[in-house]
């Protein structure tokens, strides 16, 4: 997409100077000699002595372990940014890389934390965790101890900790430098996958599969290096996963995720008994736009032939606004990511794709990264990704050890801020062709978020089945995974193209953070309840649903959403979320009646 309003953004990037000035600003050494003489001071002062201390002596240990920390992850999260804006630049990649090995020194001073901890007994820590000194510190305190059983001695965690630099993390940056350096040819032009991506999302058929065939061709070209990469990544994970004694691939996920394993699988069975549904909208979408039958390159088409395009300064209204008149406070902190700059939106070479909110640390403030392309669907990443934003900028003060949420219950603001703006575009509506086409991108939305997640769950439990059973795997082996669990749940109403059977090959979750798409059908699930919740009883809601943000992960998730008048330990959670879905759909075969 190349017009004038799309490109709006294109001069849309972060002022990173919250965090540092440059790449070769002299406050990166300046704190990296000071991490190094703290962490060894912290580490002689408090090793080995833990379990003899008074609560306030713990309390003064634990500030100046957030305090280390908080330096840490300020260094980290400016090299990453950086360097995920360019990802070709030389430079930026020396610059991740040195304060990678720098975080991996640090980290192997201060891991005797976790086992010493760990080593505590139950008394002392329970004497702790009721004490008037460690009450802000609380459920860390509480909650770190699920992973117990699965903590190695000092030893074994430094040397995974120092392996992990030229292990796992050498090899995903491997794979996101790979995918964005890459170049698909396209109608005589030679474009970033975000571009030909993008193209998927086009009213004219014959631009999609175009650009269907450009990224197949573009995969097969990659497929013997990024199969080498997915093979290497998921023996790694089961080569820790076994030395943790974790029974599963899936159960270090769940732990960090705060929920059972139970729960997932309930999770994940309630969303594949509606596979049926998104089949009998696939149909309905495949008749509305007069096809026999959507390709796999369809999915997304867009159902009218000249999709609005939306300009920089229009998405910002309408996010702004949306958040604002849901919660004052929800508008102002949305407004300074536009007025600090807290945002890069630009589509340029060499930088990643998707979307993401970085949280940064307590001490600065989140960071948004997208690619704006102009379109109804990059309105509402910009809601999702300011959603993370808004949620990570108000949990700061729960400080480094408590501000982060488990992944579950991370999308919850991302999909709620969604929400807000796709009802504010659809009571703007009055042509019911308009509001069907409205309705329909909403309802590929959800598919995306929760069902395609869910095959996608079920694409990483087979292929890590595999691999630990079966060996090395082939790009074949791992393409008959990909189409099995596809085809699922597209049934006949998706014709999957011979092609398609390699694009497992391109997506980051899989290597980033195994085991993390199904916390998008979470978050999706929780917000159509909570958006039911503020419908029914909007009093006071957005109050509750602010202190809910700022809890961050302050308490274990069940009673943190509870106070916001949704009980996620019901049997019947997850298909309340999932009739509301299915009235979506019900809601757009009345609406095509009338078109």
């Amino acid at each position: 997409m190349s017009s004038t309003i799309a490109r709006t953004a294109d001069s849309v990037h972060w002022d990173l100077s919250d965090l540092y000035l440059s790449p070769t600003d002299p406050a990166i050494l300046i704190d990296q000699e000071t991490l190094r003489r703290d962490a060894n001071r912290f580490a002689k002062s408090y090793k080995g002595k833990m379990a003899g201390f008074t609560s306030s002596q713990f309390a003064v240990l634990l500030t100046d372990y957030e305090r280390i920390n908080d330096i840490l992850g300020r260094m980290g999260s400016y090299a990453y940014l950086l360097w995920s804006t360019n990802t070709e630049e030389p430079a930026h990649g020396k610059l991740l890389q040195q304060i990678t090995e720098f975080s991996s020194e640090i980290s192997q001073i201060l891991v005797f934390f976790d086992v010493d901890y760990m080593a505590v007994s139950d008394e002392i820590v329970s004497r702790w965790i009721t004490s008037p000194e460690l009450k802000k510190w609380r459920f860390f305190l509480e909650s770190s101890r699920r992973f117990q059983p699965h903590i190695l001695s000092e030893a074994e965690e430094q040397i995974l900790t120092q392996k992990s630099v030229t292990g796992a993390q050498a090899w995903i940056r491997y794979f996101d430098e790979t995918l964005g350096a890459a170049r698909f040819e396209l109608d005589g032009e030679s474009l970033a996958e975000q571009d030909v991506l993008s193209k998927l999302h086009d009213s004219d058929p014959a631009l999609r599969a175009r650009a269907a065939a450009s990224l197949t061709k573009g995969f097969a070209e990659m497929r013997r290096t990024l199969t080498y990469v997915f093979n290497t990544l998921l023996a790694d994970k089961q080569i820790n996963d076994r030395l943790r004694k974790y029974p599963s691939w899936i159960t270090s996920r769940n732990l960090s995720n705060m929920i059972s394993d139970h729960t997932v699988d309930a999770l994940v069975e309630s969303v594949r008994s509606f596979y049926p549904v998104v089949q009998r909208y696939y149909r309905l979408k495949a008749s509305i736009l007069g096809m026999d039958v959507l390709m796999d390159y369809d999915r997304y088409a867009p159902l009218m032939k000249a999709e609005s395009e939306v300009s920089w300064e229009e998405a910002r209204s309408i996010v702004v606004e949306s958040y604002t008149a849901f919660h004052p406070e929800m508008g102002r902190i949305t407004a300074e990511f536009f007025d600090k700059k807290w945002i890069d939106a630009a589509i340029t070479p060499g930088k990643r794709g998707g979307a993401y909110s970085a949280s940064t640390v307590p001490s600065a403030h989140p960071y948004v990264f997208m690619n704006y392309d102009g379109r109804i669907r990059d309105v509402q990443t910009l809601a999702h990704e300011l959603g993370h934003g808004v949620h990570q900028y108000l949990s700061r003060e729960q400080g480094v050890l408590q501000s982060d949420t488990p992944l579950t219950t991370a999308e919850t603001a991302s999909v709620f801020g969604e929400m807000l703006v796709f009802q504010k575009l659809l009571a703007t509506l009055t042509d019911p062709k308009e509001k069907l086409a409205l309705l329909m991108s909403k309802i590929d939305d959800t598919i995306a978020t929760v069902f395609r997640q869910v095959s996608m769950n079920r694409f990483e439990q087979a292929m890590h089945d595999a691999r630990r059973n079966e060996g090395e795997l082939s790009a074949e082996r791992f393409s008959e995974l990909w189409l099995k669990t596809q085809s699922d749940l597209y049934g006949d109403s998706v014709k999957l193209s011979d092609g398609y059977a390699s694009w497992w090959c391109y997506i980051p979750h899989f290597l980033h953070t195994p085991g993390y798409v199904y916390a998008y059908a979470f978050g999706e699930l929780l917000v159509l309840a909570l958006y039911e919740e503020y419908t029914r009883h909007p009093d006071g809601f957005s109050e509750k649903y602010l202190d809910l943000l700022r809890a961050g992960g302050s308490d274990w998730p069940e009673k943190l959403i509870r106070k916001v008048g949704v009980d996620i330990t019901q049997p019947d959670f997850w298909t309340q979320g999932l009739h509301i879905f299915e009235r979506m759909v019900n809601e757009a075969e009345v609406l095509a009646t009338h078109v």
